[in-house]
């Protein structure tokens, strides 16, 4: 049996940040998706998630960093990463993030595609 970790994300770029870290650049963003439902009383209903993403420059597909900015809106695939941290109040905390492998800046066309597909 093959084990798997991979994820798409297709959404909005929230916050960049690009950063240089042991003489390599990353850039930490955050992306934004949505999922229209319906629920059992048959209202719509928009679920919205914001994922955390970190893009590692020369990467397979990740080329140029500066082109990922808040607004535009991308499709992220990689891999989910856990981790624990701790809080300045001393609390034990976990979160999930995207450790990107291709990072790419959807053209309008699929914009509008997209916003159709919700």
């Amino acid at each position: 049996m093959e084990f798997l970790n991979r994820v798409e994300l297709r959404g909005v770029v929230g916050r960049a940040d690009i950063n240089t870290f042991n003489n390599s650049q990353v850039c930490n963003f955050s992306v934004v998706t949505e999922y229209s439902g319906v629920d059992r009383d048959g209202n719509s209903n928009i679920e919205t998630t914001w994922f955390n993403v970190s893009a590692w420059a020369g990467r397979d597909g990740i080329a140029d960093l500066s082109s990922i900015k808040k607004g535009e809106w991308v499709k992220v695939t990689g891999r989910l990463r856990s981790r624990k941290y701790i809080t300045p109040e001393n609390e034990e905390r976990q979160t999930m993030d995207l450790i990107a492998k291709e990072v790419s800046i959807l053209p309008r066309e699929d914009r509008m595609q997209a916003q159709r597909d919700r």
